[in-house]
């Protein structure tokens, strides 16, 4: 088969050599994209158990350290076993060996008392001196023996090399072969690895040498098959492995009840403490014994009971001071009609008074309409407080609601010597929305912007996206830095109250403005620099399931390419 061409091509068409075909690099750089995410995802699973789950982790970490130890130890008594069979079976081997080999040289050495041996009669003292070795051999394992002439001997006779059906020669490496032939008169051993049907057993290899009376020196060669000792380690081996695995099962069993009596309760706590924080302050741990955990979940109902009651304390505080702005605003409305009454009637008479009494005509009127504003806005206040305010929507659309506000809002700027610009590049659809509460947000908004323009032009913009519709307010005044910023919404809170307002306020104009966004799931956004102006953003929902996490205007420090809403028309 011919080789892969080389790769060639651009990024896209790319090819690398895959044996004897070619992929594309992008394939290939897919598939393993692949098969990593889709390891990470396969982990992810079991990493959150593992981070949530104290019972998983403990049995788990008991079981690994356990497996650990028992790996240990059943390491250390396989090699004491093992050292210990194979040295008996050596030691065994050794000494079958010595006596065969004395009994075979005896063999021979009777022969050589008795005359000088001829051929047929080596021959003979040959087959009884394999007799003699086979039958003082009695290994478990089987034996095979071989009968060789040590090379390099000059004599008058030579016996044929004998050699054992299965004999295996190629175990008999040729350092064995040295150290036999050396004849130093000590047995010489070798560890080998024989074929058994197919698999391997181990074996020991045994060496000696035979004086044969006219034929010289002859080595004697024993194979011992050890595969009755491999069994008994297999054995011992499954013995110890299955016990080792039946004891980390019941080490876990053990664990995870241990752990269970201990995570049972903390679980218990945790659902508890839970319920508690959902508002159901009657929850308790039940209590069993005496214990420790018993202890705890006593601890745990008596900090419960304190600071329900503390709760129920500042609830009814809470209510006690609601109650108090309600009753307080509506038992002020009469006596304060009597008075707008009378106040009318004496500022559209001012022109007769004299130039004193006409001043204080006039800002009698004005701080009474000061005071009904600020009624209005703490009996709306203290609904927000109870929790009573509710929604009453209608088909609104935003962009024609934003305009409404501007040309209502047109004239007071013009008075003020500002430029109030409306651009609608979205928010042209048709959403539910309380109208009334929105006019009311953008009112705020609007009013701000030019009770703080500075002369400078305002910028109403309404923009949307597929979840939200936003409605921006930005002016070019005087800013806050952002320690007031981030006050700017709350109760009676001016970042300069030594400057003149020249539209009224009561200090709770944003607080309830955001209120109102909050009502719709919305939220308003703040961005103000000293010298640089502010800018607000009011975000709504396009529908009930869509988030406001992101919205269709961004503020400018979250966008440093905006520089003020672009494409600004002012609308005639």
């Amino acid at each position: 088969m011919p080789p892969a061409p080389p790769a060639t091509g651009t990024a896209a068409g790319t090819t690398r050599s895959v044996g004897s075909a070619t992929a594309p690099i992008g394939v290939v750089g897919r598939g393993r994209r692949r098969m990593r995410r889709w390891v990470r995802r396969g982990w992810r699973p079991v990493a959150y158990l593992w981070r949530r789950s104290l019972m998983l982790r403990s049995v788990a970490i008991t079981v690994m350290t356990t497996g650990l130890a028992i790996g240990i130890i059943g390491a250390a008594v396989m090699v004491s076993i093992s050292t210990n069979i194979y040295s008996q079976r050596r030691d065994q081997i050794e000494s079958e060996s010595a006596r065969a080999t004395n009994v075979a040289q005896g063999i021979f050495d009777a022969a050589t008392a008795t005359e000088d041996s001829n051929q047929a009669e080596l021959e003979t003292l040959q087959n009884e001196a394999q007799q003699a070795i086979l039958s003082n051999t009695t290994s478990p394992g089987g034996t095979t023996i071989a009968i060789e002439r040590t090379p390099g001997q000059s004599t008058p006779q030579t016996l044929q090399t004998i050699v054992s059906p299965g004999f295996p020669d190629a175990v008999i490496t040729d350092s064995l072969r040295k150290a036999v032939g050396a004849n130093t008169g000590k047995l010489s051993l070798q560890p080998v690895e024989l074929e058994d049907g197919g698999r391997r057993v181990p074996g020991l290899a045994v060496g000696s040498t035979l004086q044969v009376p006219s034929a010289g020196q002859y080595e004697l060669y024993m194979v011992y098959e050890l595969s009755d000792a491999q069994k008994t380690l297999d054995f011992v081996s499954q013995t110890l492995s299955i016990g080792g695995v039946a004891l980390m099962v019941l080490i876990a069993l053990v664990t995870s009840l241990v752990v269970r009596l201990v995570v049972v309760p903390i679980r218990g706590a945790a659902e508890t403490s839970r319920k508690i924080a959902a508002g159901r302050l009657d929850e308790r741990i039940p209590v069993r014994g005496q214990d420790d955990l018993a202890t705890l979940a006593r601890s745990f109902n008596g900090m419960a009971e304190a600071v329900s009651r503390q709760i129920t304390q500042l609830a009814e505080l809470s209510r006690v001071q609601q109650r108090f702005v309600s009753d307080v605003s509506h038992e002020l409305r009469t006596p304060l009609t009597t008075i707008r009454l009378a106040g009318d009637v004496m500022y559209d008479s001012r022109h007769a008074f004299e130039p004193a009494v006409a001043r204080s005509a006039e800002l009698l009127h004005a701080q009474v309409e000061r005071f009904e504003l600020l009624l209005a806005d703490l009996l709306e206040i203290s609904r927000y407080d109870a929790q009573a305010v509710q929604l009453d929507t209608e088909p609104v659309v935003p962009a024609a609601l934003a305009a409404d506000i501007v040309e209502e809002f047109r004239p007071l700027a013009e008075r003020a010597g500002i430029e109030l610009q409306l651009a609608t590049p979205g928010g042209h659809t048709t959403m539910r929305l309380d109208a009334k509460r929105v006019r009311r947000i953008l009112r705020n908004l609007v009013g701000n912007a030019v009770e703080h323009g500075d002369g400078r032009p305002v910028q109403v913009v309404v923009d949307s996206d597929v979840r939200t519709v936003a409605i921006a307010v930005r002016d070019q005044g005087v800013g806050m830095p952002a320690e007031d910023t981030a006050r700017v919404f709350d109760r009676f809170w001016r970042a300069d109250p030594s400057r003149k307002r020249t539209i009224g306020g009561t200090g709770l104009g944003l607080a309830i403005s955001l209120g109102d966004a909050k009502l719709h799931g919305g939220r308003i956004d703040v961005w103000s620099r000293p010298g640089a102006g502010s800018t607000f953003v009011l975000t709504l929902p396009r529908n009930e399931q869509a988030t406001t996490a992101t919205s269709a205007i961004p503020l400018p420090e979250l966008d440093e390419s905006y520089d003020g809403p672009r494409a600004v028309r002012e609308e005639s």
